[in-house]
């Protein structure tokens, strides 16, 4: 089976890991990270890449969670018959899981760093929201959090030093949690497994 990947930007290493240590036979394209700031702007820049892709695979996994998108992402996927999203709300969730979810109800007002993100915080948390033009802006933005959680993906990319920077420039109690891939590699393996083809039309309808 050819899988064709649309990936979020945030996410692609992680996703060229999984896929490798499953043996798919598969190709990936990425989206900007930097849509995140503008989630409204996802759905349509998924849309595009695939269409490019529809009739070049047999499935197609969409590397995003809901993402902010409101159910539109959802809402597009429907058009296709041969296109699968991996089920969370966000990465934060679906790379974190139960641990994710403990420490969301024991500490509601939190932000949340993967490595990538942690990697990227200046470029696409501080600028991108315009806090190093107007720093006093960060209250605005962060005044209601009280934790800043880093999720470590993998040790050979630990990016504890810049999210414990991160926290520091946010005003924030810093924790980590390790993650690993596990819990988005079951869900991967998941939509592969229990896919099924309705057809041999895999055009967009």
């Amino acid at each position: 089976m050819k899988i064709g990947i649309v990936a979020c930007g945030a996410i692609v290493r992680e996703l060229i890991a999984i896929a490798k240590r499953q043996g798919w036979d598969f190709e990936l394209t990425a989206v900007p990270a930097q849509l995140h700031n503008r989630p409204e702007r996802i759905a349509p820049a998924v849309a595009t890449r695939l269409d490019e892709w529809a009739a070049r695979f047999d499935l197609i996994l969409v590397g995003y969670a809901d993402c902010g998108t409101g159910g539109a992402l959802d809402a597009l996927l429907q058009g296709y018959t041969h296109v699968v999203r991996i089920p969370g709300p966000h990465c934060y969730e679906f790379y974190g899981g139960e641990a994710f979810d403990r420490h969301t109800e024991a500490h509601f007002g939190s932000f949340y760093l993967t490595d990538f993100l942690a990697r990227h915080f200046e470029g696409l948390v501080w600028k991108g929201l315009g806090l190093d033009r107007y720093p006093q802006l960060r209250d605005l933005y962060f005044g209601n959090y009280t934790h800043l959680l880093y999720l470590r993906q993998s040790p050979d990319q630990d990016e504890q030093a810049r999210a414990q920077a991160a926290a520091r420039k946010l005003g924030l109690q810093y924790q980590e949690i390790d993650t690993g891939l596990d819990v988005l590699e079951e869900r991967l393996v998941a939509l592969v497994q229990g896919w099924q083809p309705e057809g041999e039309d895999h055009d967009r309808s």
